[in-house]
């Protein structure tokens, strides 16, 4: 009997117990520890905070699920990794020993970074549902006096899809409220061009975000860096092409959200040949640690480098789509490897994503993720809005039951072209 971790039950989390539970043999163990009982559909987050989600909508017990899917399930946050002693040191003081591990944690918010910054400081976020129900609130509050809002990404972020959802979602509840004439609005980016996504752009994301920006009547700032935040006040200088950087400016709004950078987290860092300087988790393409071979990782925790320089420091996403091929490799990966065989499954790192902008959207297609690409494709349209809504319960559902892909999602990507896996052969 071999006993799988998986660190994590986020998006990543969840879905990969459930596909191991497939994958590995009856008599395997497999055990989920995450700080969090609770899931909590993060691509959502925009829309709690402006009142068209509330928590209850987007959550799931993942307790009971996790039981009928006979996966041991531990809310304890994880203290330290010991990968040479294969074990997991919890913050009530209980040591998880294992035979293989699938670290799947996700990012800690590096906020601290910039002086001001983050729900602590003078800006709100949407990358946690806590965060999201306070940048609700703090909307509310805005909307009684409305003035200046800015809204992106700092330097070092990798997510930037949800800072360009949020900006128009915001524009949508603004206009809704009758109010949008109040509230001049900035985008404001470590990217290097509108539309760059920390992926040197998918199709034509810079021309159809730029075009939505120009009618929507939203100014930008590209290859920005925060140097601070005050009340009622961002600091910011802008770096050129050749690394000159322009005088200060100062930024007046009354409401702010800006996404940071990420690391990985504590019970991970420092970790010599498991991680780098951030804090990612260092893997091949089997999604298997270099140094330990029983440590396996995915999604936003894994260590990616950048496309290539740019003037502000800018990362590379991990969509949810890329993150599933990562789970579905990992999966077929150790479910060979309980069973005397080596890994063999590559993770597509395909793109498929739907960005919501409140009453129309735009997806694009990468395959794969990160260029040159065999696919390269955008769109825009109501279509958008209505798929993601769409999607939004679709996951919720597979959640709740416990399956990690249904047939009709295989049916899908089987008509559109899209596998989640790249077979390796050996020899």
């Amino acid at each position: 009997m071999a006993h799988i971790v998986v660190l994590g039950a986020g998006l990543g989390g969840a879905i990969m117990a459930y596909e191991l539970r497939e994958q590995v043999r009856k008599e395997d163990k497999v055990t989920v520890i995450t700080k969090d009982p609770m899931y909590h559909f993060v691509p959502s987050n925009p829309w709690v905070a402006v009142g068209w989600r509330d928590r209850k909508e987007i959550t799931v017990d993942l307790a009971p699920t996790m039981a009928r899917k006979n996966i041991d399930f531990i809310p304890v946050a994880a203290k330290r990794l010991h990968p040479a002693e294969n074990r997991v040191e919890l913050e009530n003081g209980q040591s998880v020993s294992y035979d293989q591990i699938v670290i799947a944690t996700g990012p800690e918010l590096a906020f601290d970074e910039i002086e001001g910054f983050g729900p602590e400081g003078h800006t709100q976020s949407i990358c946690h549902i806590d965060h999201a129900e306070e940048a609700r609130l703090a909307f509310d509050r805005f909307c009684e006096n409305p003035g200046p809002i800015l809204i992106g990404a700092a330097q070092g972020a990798s997510c930037f899809g949800p800072a360009y959802e949020f900006t128009f979602i915001l524009d949508t509840a603004l206009r809704k409220r009758k109010i949008r004439d109040k509230v001049p609005m900035t985008f404001v980016t470590s990217e290097p061009y509108v539309g760059h996504l920390g992926l040197d752009g998918v199709g034509d994301t810079k021309g159809l975000l730029e075009g939505n920006l120009r009618d929507k009547h939203i100014k930008w700032m590209t290859s920005t860096r925060i140097k601070r935040v005050e009340k009622g006040k961002m600091v910011v200088e802008e770096v050129t092409e050749d690394g000159t950087v322009k005088p200060e400016k100062e930024l007046p709004f009354g409401y702010a959200m800006m996404l940071p950078a990420f690391r990985g987290i504590k019970a991970l860092m420092g970790i010599e040949g498991l991680v780098n300087p951030r804090g990612f988790v260092i893997v091949d393409q089997h999604q298997q640690n270099p140094t330990f071979k029983n440590v396996f990782a995915v999604g936003v925790c894994v260590a990616i480098p950048p496309i290539g320089p740019t003037p502000v420091p800018c990362g590379v996403p991990k969509t949810g789509f890329m993150i599933e091929s990562m789970v579905t490799a990992t999966a077929h990966n150790i479910g060979r490897i309980v069973r005397g065989f080596e890994a063999d499954e590559v993770g597509s790192w395909n793109a498929v994503c739907l960005a919501d902008f409140g009453d129309q959207g735009i997806a694009f297609v990468a395959q794969p993720q990160i260029p040159p690409r065999n696919v390269n494709w955008s769109s825009q349209g109501k279509w958008v809005h209505w798929a993601k809504e769409g999607f939004e319960r679709y996951f919720m559902h597979k959640l709740r039951r416990g399956t990690s892909e249904t047939f009709y999602e295989k049916a899908a990507m089987k008509f559109l072209g899209i596998d989640k896996l790249k077979a390796v052969k050996k020899g």
